[in-house]
């Protein structure tokens, strides 16, 4: 992994410069003259700087769960989520302009390849700047809508005076460069020391297209030719499969970090007050209410769940996301009760204070959870996290493949089948031993579709995901709808635990989406809402930076922006 990072090091000389045209355009400075791109190696060099996180903010450091209803973050609410975006808002800009930066360095490598006469040795190569070609385009669609579209390189002049093209006409032309990436690149991709993109990645990024644009067959068959590969199984525990350092055989895409090379995520912001975090940011408490219990019931109709235990009796994936209360993370015994002033730090073997209980600290979790998901004691020390950042998993192509069946109510065996193994995993246990989980058994396309919403949801927690499947599914406006809750402040919440109320008071309502009600609590005055949602319809798709709009007048903005 740390060989893999320097030669991705190496390539940051080469990395896109900003330059006078905000769709940037030009190609770096050094790679800007004609004797650049002239040999495999400086092709690769080139190709490597497209796996740098700073091409991935969308897809890192949580960017697209804080704009959704599994984050709970003090009293803030993201941009999204309340409809208070804008054109300024600096993070589309960057967005915008590293995907142009992206889409650029492929083309330019594609030309370069085909201007050196398409040697054979540089067929993958070519393959692999097809793949990032689709990518950042696919994301553009998705995000943007109609969007600047150019394949071949372009001046200046042309920059400033280009229009936004139909999103039919660019979703064409990612098909087909995922296409000539499929058709290109090996199974295996792990040469000369960088883990790159290889056919089943870009076989599952196709899919993921396929199935935002409700391609459910184009989906369907793609994910079937991972799966009939047989290279890919689910790593065998849940929980550990996120605090690992190398690729496991889950693991179809991942972008290398390390500390060594200052590319990783900062964690702070996660790990407890107790130990030396800011706990600025925690899962919600309607992820909390999404897991079902060990019967395979929500939490409204399984006799096993209990509001004052909430942890209790439910899909191991719950306890392997959130910090259970007694439970050790960070060396440091976790209890947001306002009865633990004091609580044990296990790596001195000494009671400390407890500054992750409001009763204590105002600062601690406002809704008294905790991360679990990825924690590791170095977490604390050095307060980040240089674990592969996973773009792509085996058990997304498992349920993108079942969805896809599912929509197309297209229903047997072999779709219960991905499901399951999906779910065994969490339990532990072989996908054949259905008296050791509760195994998805019906068949009907409306139940079927609302349990595969759930194990998605639960799967994928905190991955980036969430968001992408609320706006597929219609869902992002009922999202927006339900608030952000938490428990009450200092001297209150030890009112609250006394009265009988700790976890929660009794159960929270759930909708047939499988949305938690918690207004009821909050009516009776017994918990605080901490953060307003609100949805606008124009937050469906991203503002083009108002920079952009400003230079070029052949840029239409999106819509309410």
């Amino acid at each position: 992994m740390k060989k893999a990072i320097y030669i991705l090091a190496a390539a940051l000389g080469l990395s896109l410069t900003a330059s006078c045209v905000d769709l940037n355009m030009n190609p770096p400075s050094a790679a800007s003259s004609e004797n650049w791109y002239s040999s495999s190696d400086e092709i690769k060099m080139a190709l490597n700087d497209l796996y740098r996180k700073a091409f991935y903010g969308l897809e890192s450091e949580f960017w697209t769960d804080r704009r959704t209803d599994d984050w709970a973050q003090r009293d803030y609410v993201y941009e999204l989520m309340n409809g208070s975006a804008t054109s300024a808002t600096a993070a589309f800009e960057t967005y915008w302009q590293n995907t142009y930066k992206a889409i650029s360095r492929a083309i330019r490598v594609i030309e370069s390849i085909e201007k050196l006469g398409d040697p054979e040795s540089l067929s993958a190569l070519k393959a692999e700047a097809y793949f990032f070609r689709a990518y950042m385009y696919a994301r553009l669609v998705i995000c943007w809508g109609d969007a600047p579209f150019y394949i071949n390189s372009i001046s200046v002049d042309e920059a400033y005076e280009m229009g936004r093209t139909d999103k039919e006409i660019i979703k064409e032309q990612v098909y087909a460069d995922y296409d000539a990436a499929i058709a290109g690149l090996p199974e295996d991709n792990s040469t000369g020391g960088v883990i790159r993109v290889d056919k089943a990645t870009a076989l599952a990024c196709k899919a993921r297209a396929a199935i935002t644009w409700y391609d459910y067959a184009e989906c369907e068959r793609l994910c079937k030719e991972i799966i009939d590969m047989k290279k890919y199984e689910l790593y065998p525990d849940y929980g550990e499969l996120f605090t690992k350092k190398g690729y496991t055989s889950e693991t179809i895409w991942a972008l290398a970090n390390s500390y060594s090379y200052e590319q990783f995520q900062a964690i702070k912001s996660f790990v407890l007050r107790t130990a030396g975090g800011t706990s600025v940011a925690q899962p919600s408490w309607d992820l909390l209410a999404a897991y079902e219990c060990t019967d395979g019931k929500i939490i409204t109709e399984s006799p096993l769940f209990d509001p004052h235990d909430p942890y209790k009796n439910r899909d191991p994936r719950c306890a392997a996301t959130f910090a259970v209360p007694g439970s050790v993370i960070y060396g440091i015994t976790y209890d947001p009760s306002p009865l633990a002033k004091t609580i044990l730090d296990t790596w001195n073997g000494s009671e400390v204070k407890n500054k992750d209980t409001k009763a204590v600290d105002v600062y601690a979790s406002y809704n008294g959870c905790c991360l679990r998901k990825g924690a590791q004691d170095e977490w604390r020390e050095l307060q980040a996290n240089e674990n592969p950042q996973i773009m792509v998993r085996y058990a997304d192509v498992l349920l993108m493949w079942a969805e896809s069946r599912i929509e197309q109510n297209n229903i047997d065996y072999s779709v219960l089948d991905a499901m399951n193994q999906v779910r065994a995993r969490a339990y532990g246990v072989d996908v054949k031993e259905t008296a050791k989980y509760p195994a998805v058994s019906t068949m009907d396309q409306s139940e079927l579709r609302k349990i595969l919403r759930r194990e998605r949801r639960v799967e994928f927690a905190w991955e980036g995901r969430r968001f992408f499947d609320l706006r597929r599914w219609g869902l992002y406006e009922k999202a927006c709808s339900h608030h952000y809750y938490g428990l009450p402040n200092k001297d209150a919440v030890k009112k609250y635990y006394d009265n009988g109320n700790w976890f929660w008071p009794y159960t929270p309502e759930i909708d047939e989406d499988g949305f938690a009600d918690f207004t009821k609590m909050e009516n009776d005055g017994l918990i605080v809402r901490y953060g307003i949602h609100k949805f606008d319809s124009k937050c469906l798709l991203f503002p083009i930076p108002e920079k952009e709009v400003l230079i070029n007048k052949n840029l239409e903005q999106n819509p309410g922006y």
